[in-house]
């Protein structure tokens, strides 16, 4: 999907969508007010997107809708803009989908949390499990998941998104949270996708448990069962580990 394109493809009786730069600020957000903008922001403004005192931009906060601004002024420092207007959007799904990504290699477990947030998933959690090929150290823990929230941050900004998904890390499987009705993905079970079709689309929150690189180990699909998960195959052929996450997020959307 290229920036600005609906998972759905135009739709000729709706009024065109001439989208804006759009940030998010981790701040509150009061109509009529200025607003200040972080360096790192207002670098991305000026110099990457060229924009100068007048422009419009959009500004979230991930606390619901968005706001019309305009840009007061831009420097090295940082900068300012006026909030307009409110508009009370909601572009976010029926459903809350919660990933659990098991620890693979830094850019797969990237890919996942970008492409994941782009189609609309609500929380990440990363756990390592027995087959994990990726290790964090407790001393990098804290830079990494900074690392990772900005990258969720950056897709929410270019998807549109009115919420910002949450990322967690967990040293082993039984750290990990079951939120609704969970699913382990497993080429081997026994239910399929046709099976837990009404269940899944009938839910108000979704996990779905996506193991490493090797795929589960049988003591992993032991602890999963135990903390609530069922197994579930999604077809006759095995996913990548960065794939599962965005194919069955867009299955569940298709069929909502």
């Amino acid at each position: 999907m290229v920036a600005g394109a609906s998972i759905f493809g135009p739709n000729p009786s709706m009024p065109q969508h001439h989208s804006k730069c759009r940030i998010y600020l981790d701040q509150p957000l009061t109509v009529g007010h200025e607003t200040t903008i972080p360096a790192d922001q207002a670098h991305y403004l000026r110099q990457v997107m060229r924009l100068v005192a007048g422009d419009p931009i959009t500004i979230f906060n991930g606390r619901g809708g968005e706001h019309e601004a305009t840009i007061s002024g831009l420097n090295k420092k940082g900068g300012s803009c006026h909030l307009d207007r409110f508009v009370d959007v909601l572009r976010e799904l029926p459903v809350r989908i919660h990933i659990i990504q098991c620890a693979n290699k830094s850019e797969k477990i990237e890919t996942v949390l970008q492409k994941c947030t782009e189609l609309g998933a609500a929380t990440f959690q990363v756990a390592n499990s027995e087959r994990s090929q990726f290790k964090l150290p407790e001393q990098k823990q804290v830079s990494r998941l900074e690392r990772w929230q900005r990258i969720i941050i950056e897709a929410a900004e270019q998807s549109e998104r009115t919420a910002i998904p949450t990322v967690s890390w967990h040293p082993s499987l039984q750290k990990i949270e079951a939120i609704g009705s969970a699913y382990s993905l497993h080429p081997e079970a026994a239910a399929n996708w046709k099976k837990q079709r009404d269940e899944i689309i009938s839910a108000t929150d979704i996990t779905l448990a996506i193991g490493p690189e090797g795929g589960w180990s049988p003591r992993d699909i032991e602890t999963l069962n135990g903390l609530g998960f069922n197994n579930l195959t999604f077809g006759e052929r095995v996913m990548r580990t960065e794939t599962a996450g965005p194919a069955l997020i867009s299955a569940i959307q298709a069929v909502l």
